[in-house]
């Protein structure tokens, strides 16, 4: 995270920190294993430093994360399940549960796109079906970015608002012995802690559908 930073804050102001999260946000779209949450949290950060301006990072990462669902949508659409067995596909889009998303798709339509947005487990799956069953376009536009406008704002501006304390903790986690070392394991204890729970939320989801 620091990395990413200390080489943003040369292009403060301009174009590039903008474009940089747009198109880490496109690439999470098309399969690219990079959680689209922590590129958000990166986005928040490089607001509070500076780097963004607040409103416009939001704004950039509100079109990237909906193009991104609308790349995935648009593959379901026009290709169907021929692009199931093929990488990079199969490895984002859960065949297993394609038939299960289109049965809730049909009794729950907009209230199943909206969830979706929270449901990274499923999240592609419920967007590929959605275009595979040719749901009109416009309902996943109206309900994903009503989702959208809601988590996207939320994460970039927490990381903003809460910057300071961001910041005390990463100080405090490089004065103890071997820094380096403790923000490496401190990020492997917080990957693992969210994987743990986002796994967790997704069987609670699955038991739900």
């Amino acid at each position: 995270m620091n990395f990413i930073v200390d080489f943003l804050i040369d292009y403060a102001g301009g174009p590039i920190p903008y474009l940089a999260i747009f198109v880490i946000l496109l690439a999470c779209g098309l399969g690219v294993p990079i959680p689209e949450d922590i590129t958000l949290f990166a986005a928040g950060i490089l607001a509070y430093y500076g780097i963004c301006d607040i409103w416009t990072i939001i704004a950039v990462g509100l079109v990237g994360v909906l193009i991104g669902d609308t790349f995935v949508f648009w593959l379901g659409h026009k290709f169907g399940r021929r692009l199931l067995k093929k990488w990079p596909f199969k490895s984002f889009i859960d065949e297993s549960k394609i038939e299960l998303v289109k049965k809730k798709l049909h009794k729950h339509g907009g209230k199943l796109l909206f969830a979706a947005r929270f449901m990274p487990g499923l999240r592609s799956t419920i967007f590929f079906a959605t275009g595979l069953l040719h749901f009109p376009y416009r309902k996943l536009l109206i309900y994903d970015g009503a989702a959208a406008l809601i988590s996207v704002p939320a994460i970039i501006y927490s990381v903003y608002y809460f910057g300071d304390f961001l910041e005390y903790v990463i100080k405090m986690i490089k004065k103890v012995e071997g820094g380096i070392l403790g923000v490496i394991v401190c990020a492997i204890i917080i990957i693992a802690t969210k994987y743990y729970f986002s796994k967790r939320e997704q069987r609670k989801n699955e038991n739900h559908l």
